[in-house]
């Protein structure tokens, strides 16, 4: 039976791209969205080039009851999860704190914290029980720099990174790895739903630059998780080669 991958976010973005990444490498995925008819795409995509299975999972990572109740109830056949992949993330806004909508606050901080959590909580224990595992969270630079604006963001980005040194802690002394992948700029729909759909706006973010892909992201998360056994790549910051810090690339270099 082929290694199975719970991948959050798997509609769109870094998580639809670590879905095809892992499918290439012959690994079954549980592909987790709120958005069904993009995964059930994913699906027959997948298994149609890569002969893989695909389970395809409508839920929100931010209703704590949902998940549990589903996650801890699989069907057998997708029970031993052996790479759990928490991507499900965004930034609403980029307000001056003082400006920020509270609405806006809660959504970061249910989805990209509270989110992580739920499914962390769920799949754990089984890897716990075999022994053996690799977690991988999806963080970002804005866990190691903020910027104005990015606040919330910031702080719940800074969260993952956190969490996942104390996830390393909490598993010591079981075969768990748990990595954490910090992208700077990726060309996703990342900055549309910052923007509320501006398009245009979010265009003008990649203008003259050139960020990272999705794919880019998700081979290097392949690259992480297949790493033999004894090896933890702990801490993995990636960023396009133009830029240099989370503020700083060459559109506003002087």
């Amino acid at each position: 039976m082929n290694k199975i991958a719970l991948i959050t976010g798997a509609s769109s973005g870094i998580g639809k791209a670590s879905a095809v990444e892992f499918a290439k490498h012959g690994v079954d995925i549980i592909a987790i969205a709120r958005r069904l008819e993009r995964i059930v795409d994913l699906k027959d995509e997948l298994e149609d080039k890569y002969k893989i299975n695909v389970l395809p999972v409508k839920l929100d990572v931010r209703d704590k009851d949902a998940v549990l109740d589903y996650l801890q109830n699989l069907p057998d056949r997708w029970k031993n999860i052996e790479i759990l992949i928490n991507n499900a993330g965004l930034s609403k806004g980029l307000e001056k704190l003082q400006d920020g909508k509270i609405e806006n606050w809660e959504l970061m901080i249910d989805t990209n914290i509270k989110g992580l959590l739920y499914v962390t909580k769920a799949i754990l224990p089984g890897m716990i029980e075999r022994n053996s595992g690799t977690i991988v969270n999806i963080a970002s630079i804005a866990g190691h720099e903020t910027y104005i604006g990015g606040n919330v963001y910031c702080a719940t980005k800074s969260a993952v990174l956190q969490l996942s040194k104390a996830l390393r802690m909490d598993v010591l002394g079981y075969d768990i790895r748990v990595v954490s992948i910090d992208p700077g700029m990726v060309e996703t729909e990342f900055s549309i739903v910052r923007f509320d759909g501006d398009k245009e706006k979010a265009d003008k973010v990649y203008e003259n630059i050139t960020p990272l892909s999705a794919k880019d992201v998700a081979e290097a998360v392949w690259f992480a998780v297949s790493r033999p056994k004894h090896v933890t790549i702990e801490d993995m910051v990636i960023m396009p080669t133009q830029q240099a810090s989370a503020v700083l690339n060459v559109k506003n270099y002087k």
